[in-house]
């Protein structure tokens, strides 16, 4: 029995060996190649470089608008095996060598600067309690480092010399984003500063000085809030946007758009990096190469935004010389294609009063930022609401005279307009031809001194018409920030009526463009866009226009508003806005608004308004146009400044100077 054993356990460990032999056979020889290529890659590390040029942005007639400059700057490259003391040596040497602005640095840099030099002293914060709970793993190193973060005494780091806290900030660029990685220490250096670090990087360990590139524009300010800016060498990619472009494949120290049309076509705009891999010895191997970012061609036309912002500095100077503009500060211009959503020009103008001159700033974001109670611009959608409803037929007539309803001041066109069919009503922007169908769309029987009751499901009626035209929702402008205005919840009677006329809800004056549009082209609302052109394998591919609705009414009624439309120009309260020789059909819209006096957040002065919606010319529209003229006046005056119309006319003739009927750029 006993031999028996012993046999078992002999031909056990015979069986136990030769499986160990042939296992140890199967990876050295049949998976040796395997596992010395995975030793292989996952030994060699793989990275980026330093990022490419961005595309260049241009005006739709190819004017460079964006362009990229090449920038003198002084870098630091980890040498292999630095120690942080060496790190810190050198931080004191470039500080002493170079002027740089450190009024960046954050409190934290400083403390972990100051920790790295007064170690020491530091280690003295930690009690022996705490030192034994690290021993037995209940706090980890981080646990440690954080609470001497928090015990410095802020009069120490009050202590530090200037040369600590500019070492203190170098070393921090120096240590940023990921080890591998250029670091910019300073750009724009002066031609000395760049030539010392070149001559001298032997004795630098690793700084040196290197041509890098930064954003340049031809024109200035011109247009800079709606390109938007890029973040620098120094921040890289901004916190709030971390995560997703780390999830695209960024690293911490990438420059990116953090702003306008640099942000909105980042992923065209940045360009491609080299692809490098660094092997086992060090070495460093290109394994893709890079290339600069795609270029896009806008819609907008850079001479014609230039001309229209020096004519609008002199109508709001001139205005200033009439009486009553105490308000009137600010003038908001959109014009673009009907047909397509494309925008030529974006102007945006304020006028401010300093030191006994006026000073002038460009605000063309505004257009599509800042609302405006828009007024008679809108019956052009309220009378809609009306056919689709039946609660009018095309050719019907009302009785225009003040509307006297319960506990309710009179509600007046603005003056006495007689029996009126609804072209006339269009052309002469009448009310109350608006409340009557208003009333009669809440349900509601009007009779002199009646008291008013609204089904409140009749805003809906209205605002779903008003959407479909681009009143009220985001035109889905190509840009980071759009405003889609204000929408109040109450549901009053009263207010429903005030909404027929534009006296309620607010819009931008880039919706006042779209809806003008979409009357213009018969009933289609196209995304308003700033992209015209993307460039794709060194030619420019021309951008689709996106549809995001029709109107889906009877062609009968989008062509009895445009009826009404061309009246106004003709014999309307249009007339003079445009010259005629362009055909054109538009509307005018005033409303009720409100100025906060003393920038303490309460509107508190009246003021009156204005708007203007046209296109042109008028059976084949090539060009769209929406003003906004907030606060033009006070209410209570007589004496209003034809500003408003001035620059309508003005803007019209500008364009056509460029372009002719049909839409197509002169020669020049």
């Amino acid at each position: 029995m006993k031999n028996t054993r012993i046999l078992i356990i002999k031909i056990f460990l015979i069986i136990s060996f030769l499986i160990i032999v042939l296992r140890i056979l199967y990876l050295n020889i049949y998976m040796g190649s395997y596992y010395k290529m995975k030793l292989n890659n996952e030994s060699d590390i793989t990275y980026y470089g330093e990022s490419t040029p961005r595309g260049r942005i241009l005006d739709r007639n190819g004017k460079v608008l964006v362009d990229n400059k090449v920038v003198r700057s002084i870098v630091y490259k980890k040498p292999n095996n630095i120690s942080y003391l060496d790190e810190i040596k050198s931080a004191y040497k470039i500080a002493n060598i170079i002027d740089i602005d450190y009024n960046n640095i954050k409190d934290r840099n400083k403390r972990e600067f100051y920790i790295l030099i007064k170690g020491d002293e530091t280690n003295k914060l930690i009690t022996d309690k705490e030192y034994k709970l690290l021993e037995n793993r209940k706090i980890d190193e981080n646990d440690i480092y954080e609470l001497k973060i928090k015990r410095i005494k802020d009069s120490d780091i009050k202590k530090m010399k200037k040369d600590d806290i500019k070492a203190a900030y170098i070393y921090y660029l120096m240590n940023k984003g990921y080890f591998y990685s250029t670091k910019v220490i300073k750009s724009n250096v002066t031609s000395s500063e760049f030539l010392y670090f070149n001559q001298n990087k032997d004795k630098l360990n690793g700084f040196k000085g290197e041509l890098l590139w930064d954003r340049y524009y031809p024109y200035k300010d011109k247009l800079k809030s709606i390109f938007g800016s890029i973040s620098s060498y120094e921040s890289g990619i901004p916190k709030e946007d971390l995560k997703k472009y780390l999830k695209d494949g960024y690293k911490l120290n990438d420059r990116v758009g953090i702003s306008g049309l640099e942000k909105e076509y980042e992923s065209i705009l940045r360009g491609k990096k080299d692809k490098y891999k660094i092997l086992k010895d060090g070495k460093r191997v290109l394994i893709e190469k890079g290339e600069k970012g795609k270029d896009i061609k806008l819609s907008l036309d850079i001479d014609l935004e230039s001309e229209i912002d020096d004519m609008l500095e002199s109508e709001l100077k001139k205005a200033k010389n009439e009486i009553n503009t105490d308000y009137f500060n600010k003038i908001y211009l959109v014009l673009g294609n009907p047909n397509n959503g494309e925008i030529y020009s974006v102007n945006g103008k304020e006028i401010v009063l300093k030191k006994g001159k006026y000073k002038f700033y460009d605000i063309p974001e505004s257009t599509f930022l800042s609302t405006i109670t828009p007024g008679s611009v809108v019956k052009g959608a309220s009378i809609m609401v009306g056919y689709t409803t039946r609660k009018i037929k095309i050719g019907d007539y009302a009785y225009d005279n003040c509307i006297y309803l319960y506990n309710l001041p009179p509600k007046c066109s603005w003056k006495p307009l007689g029996y009126i069919n609804d072209l006339d009503a269009l052309a002469m922007s009448s009310n109350v031809y608006q409340y009557k169908i208003a009333m009669k769309v809440g349900g509601f029987n009007y009779s002199p001194f009646k008291k008013l009751k609204i089904n409140p499901n009749s805003f809906d009626t209205y605002r779903n018409m008003f959407y479909r035209y681009g009143l009220g929702v985001k035109t889905g402008l190509d840009f980071p920030k759009e405003e889609d205005g204000y929408k109040s919840t109450n549901r009053q009677g009263d207010l429903l009526i005030n909404y027929s006329i534009g006296q309620y809800d607010t819009y931008t004056t880039m919706q006042l463009f779209q809806y003008i549009s979409v009357i213009a082209n018969g009933g289609n609302r196209y995304k308003t866009r700033f992209i015209k052109e993307i460039e794709d394998n060194n030619k420019f591919k021309e951008a689709s226009p996106v549809l995001l609705n029709t109107l889906d009414v009877k062609e009968k009624y989008i062509n009895r508003v445009r009826k009404g439309f061309r009246k106004v120009m003709t014999s309307g309260t249009g007339v003079g806005y445009i010259d005629e020789k362009y055909n054109p059909s538009g509307k005018t819209g005033t409303s009720e608004s409100l100025v906060d006096l003393n920038s303490d957040g309460i509107m508190d002065a009246p003021s009156i308004s204005n708007n203007f919606v046209g296109y042109m010319p008028s059976n084949k529209p090539v060009l769209s146009i929406a003003g906004s003229f907030p606060d033009i006046s006070s209410k209570n005056s007589n004496n209003k400044s034809l500003v408003n119309m001035r620059t309508i006319k003005n803007a019209t003739d500008i364009f056509f100077k460029y372009y002719n009927i049909k839409g197509e750029r002169i020669k020049k």
